[in-house]
């Protein structure tokens, strides 16, 4: 793991962090971002929102600022050893334009899951990429062979003075541009490092302002390390977000964040994909995931707290993303603004029945319908509706239905059903596949991945079932089915745990029962 590797930190009190901050070099490659007014976002969440606009960097992200800081302050020594660097992306971006302005030889570890996007860019600029490993921690520790080898210098991505210094120039500049200080200031968070360094200088020159850090669900570990009191690892991290998706946050950043951080939330995947549109919305542009991160929590956050007239800030951290995401975003958005529902429906099979239930939905948008006949007793209608977002809508349609009859399950919240059932609605399995086992597994998208996972589960399994389909992300999804006689079934679970891919097992899930398991 990278943080056993990480050099001891000398320890600097937040306060003086603010001469450090001050004294940051960061525009020989930076830009100062807009701060902007979002009035689209304003009159949604009845606050005044404001968005500090860090996707319009050189490299589309914050991530210069501290890399540069660190590559200034470095000695004319271990700048001619040249630098190294892990990186998903947005680092390795950052590194990568310091390096070159600078003269410095700079080489990049990046998992081979990170978007051609990503590499390209980095090649671009002159350094050169390495790819290994399929997520951060592997590539970290390639890095630092190479620091062994060559004696090259590491840039830690987050959990280094110079780079949460140089990060902190964001706050310096929110706080110079803003009218009056913010209510609330919202900042995304994966190893902590921007979020260390905004809060370091907010909590000084904006006493009162309250800091929010935002993490996804599924990666949310100064959450974890705040809850219990010490840094602590994920055993799994989301690769949704990817620019958010750390295991451990850093000992240095820790420590900043505990002293100076109101609160840490977390925000679904669903939610990221609302507040990527919210900001496309109100600026054309479009954030990564990890870039909306701030904007999805501050929406929840307000919410949630049920404030209104408050002045609010987030940041808009980066807009490195594959095109072909934005087919999985745009599907999860309306989701995620809580705007579409996902129901499933059981009809009796008989004339007019089916006309009988869309007159039941009345005059709203329908966004999905699949309906297949099943038998001659009844059929299964999986349908994706239209909502009025925070209201009754959806609990008043529930309660009609349930009065004419229907029987129903909402799936608005069913991964399996949003990710895979609902294109496969088309049969049930035979009774001869009456002893099926169903499981979503998460696999790394390169190649070679899928075939990995099929071989290690051998010949001892018949496949039933098997959904796959590209997001366009760094991983893959599918959904597989097993024949599985009883006595065989832990073993099946320990195979799929051995293959090391995130897995969940289905087989009791609703919606594969209601459109995909046997009778």
């Amino acid at each position: 793991m990278m943080h056993r590797h990480t050099p001891k930190l000398k320890l600097i009190m937040p306060q003086s962090y603010i001469k450090r901050i001050l004294n940051a070099r960061v525009y020989d490659v930076a830009r100062e971002t807009p701060l902007e007014q979002a009035p689209l976002l304003s009159r949604r969440i009845g606050n005044e929102a404001w968005l500090k606009r860090e996707d319009l960097q050189p490299v589309f992200s914050f991530k210069c600022r501290g890399a540069f800081n660190k590559l200034i302050n470095l000695s004319d020594e271990a700048r001619g050893k040249g630098v190294v660097a892990a990186s998903a992306g947005n680092h390795a971006q950052g590194v990568a334009l310091g390096a070159q302005k600078l003269g410095v030889k700079a080489t990049i570890v990046m998992p081979l899951t990170t978007p051609a996007i990503k590499v390209d860019a980095v090649r671009s600029r002159g350094a050169t990429v390495i790819l290994f490993g399929d997520t951060f921690d592997e590539a970290a520790t390639k890095a630092r062979e190479l620091v062994e080898e060559k004696g090259m210098t590491f840039l830690h991505p987050f959990d280094d003075p110079d780079v949460i210094a140089g990060q902190g120039t964001v706050a310096m500049e929110m706080a110079r541009q803003a009218p009056a200080p913010f209510d609330y200031v919202f900042i995304c968070c994966g190893g902590g490092g921007l979020l260390a360094g905004m809060a370091a200088y907010l909590r000084y020159v904006w006493p009162t302002t309250k800091i929010i850090g935002v993490e996804p669900e599924d990666a949310a570990c100064a959450k974890a390390a705040l809850e219990k009191q010490r840094r602590v690892t994920l055993k799994e991290v989301g690769l949704f977000a990817d620019g958010c998706a750390v295991a451990q946050v850093g000992k240095e950043t820790f420590r900043i964040i505990r002293e100076t951080v109101d609160e840490i939330i977390t925000v679904s995947t669903d939610e990221i994909c609302a507040a990527v549109k919210d900001i496309f919305e109100d600026t054309r542009a479009i954030a990564e995931p990890a870039g909306a991160l701030a904007v999805a929590g501050m929406k929840k956050y307000a919410e949630a707290h049920e404030i209104t007239g408050a002045s609010m800030a987030a940041t808009v951290s980066g807009a490195n993303t594959n095109f072909d995401r934005l087919r999985y975003i745009s599907e999860r958005t309306e989701i995620g603004e809580q705007r579409e529902a996902i129901i499933s429906v059981t009809i009796p099979e008989k004339p007019g029945a089916f006309k009988k239930f869309c007159a039941t939905l009345g005059k709203r948008n329908i966004t999905e319908f699949n309906y297949r006949y099943t038998d001659s007793e009844q059929a299964q209608v999986f349908v994706g509706l239209s909502v009025t977002p925070g209201g009754q809508d959806l609990p008043m349609l529930r309660d009609k239905l349930v009065q004419q009859g229907y029987q129903l399950e909402d799936l608005t919240n069913n991964e399996t059903a949003k990710l895979h059932v609902r294109y496969m609605v088309g049969g049930h399995a035979s009774e001869a596949v009456g002893e099926e086992m169903v499981f979503r597994v998460e696999f790394p998208e390169r190649p070679g991945a899928l075939m990995k996972f099929l071989e290690a589960l051998g010949t001892d399994f018949d496949i039933s079932l098997f959904h796959y389909r590209n997001h366009g992300a760094a991983y893959g999804r599918i959904l597989v089915g097993f024949k599985v006689p009883q006595g065989k079934r832990s073993a099946l679970r320990s195979i799929l745990t051995e293959v090391g891919y995130r897995h969940w097992e289905e087989t009791d899930n609703a919606a594969y029962k209601a459109y995909l398991g046997p009778r």
